[in-house]
């Protein structure tokens, strides 16, 4: 079952998703040609310290391994999950995807960006505003009465009509006490299935979406998931909670 947050809930949520959102809108402002992965960590990991909340990715488990970080920072061809490093230098022309996700007070805020490094190619400047739109119309799906897959559709058709693929291997999710609740939200799959949407969700909506194939693959590092072509790949995301009025983007970021 998908949970259903309460009022206490949503009101902790909005706190949470609001620190990571805050989070988030500070460490684009530092990337800049020159810099590291890791001082966009460094950076990423103080202020969440100082906005009283503690990253939910530090730690995280996957099978034997424990995610290193406090975010995943991924450069071009990585499609997210990657780990930050001083040996990897941000350079013009790159891309990099920002995922924050904290926890404060029991609950979880997620969300994610990439940001250009100075000027970029043509096609990559297409498939960032394309990757964006596309979560606008994924979120605008989000309407009680309509079921996942309706997001899905959206967010599919309105990239593959542009030339780009969407990733197929990760997906958006339910999140709220945990960092990963039902339900599953692939950015692939057809309109009217799926479970049905109702108030009170909290939905990470995520299109990961590539120049290239869909196809992807994880590196030896256990975490960080690149393309198989080795072309770039883009990564939005924002926690959405479900009302009577419409979908009410959480991760927006406010004066805290």
């Amino acid at each position: 079952m998908i949970p259903i947050k309460d009022k206490v809930g949503i009101a902790k949520m909005r706190e949470a998703c609001a620190i990571a959102a805050t989070v988030l809108d500070q460490l684009k402002h530092l990337v800049r040609p020159g810099v590291t992965t890791q001082d966009l960590e460094e950076a990423g990991r103080d202020l969440i310290t100082r906005l009283g909340a503690r990253s939910a990715c530090f730690g995280y488990q996957n099978g034997s391994r424990r995610y290193p970080a406090h975010t995943c920072i991924s450069v071009n061809e990585e499609v997210v999950h990657g780990i930050p490093s001083f040996r990897k230098v941000l350079r013009e022309g790159d891309v990099v995807s920002l995922d924050i996700v904290v926890w404060h007070d029991g609950y979880v805020g997620d969300n994610a960006f990439t940001v250009p490094v100075g000027p970029i190619s043509p096609g990559v400047e297409k498939l960032l505003r394309v990757s964006r739109e596309a979560l606008d119309l994924g979120i605008k799906q989000a309407q009680i009465g309509n079921r996942i897959g309706d997001i899905s559709h959206a967010i599919q058709t309105h990239c593959e009509s542009n030339g780009f693929s969407v990733v197929r291997d990760m997906v958006g999710h339910g999140v709220g006490l945990a960092m990963h609740e039902p339900p599953e939200i692939a950015n692939f799959g057809r309109r009217g299935t799926g479970e049905k949407i109702k108030a009170g969700m909290t939905l990470a909506i995520e299109p990961m979406v590539n120049l290239g194939g869909f196809k992807t693959k994880t590196l030896s590092d256990g975490w960080t998931h690149v393309t198989a072509d080795g072309l770039p790949s883009v990564h939005f995301e924002h926690t959405v909670l479900t009302t009577d009025r419409g979908p009410d983007i959480l991760t927006i970021p406010r004066p805290l």
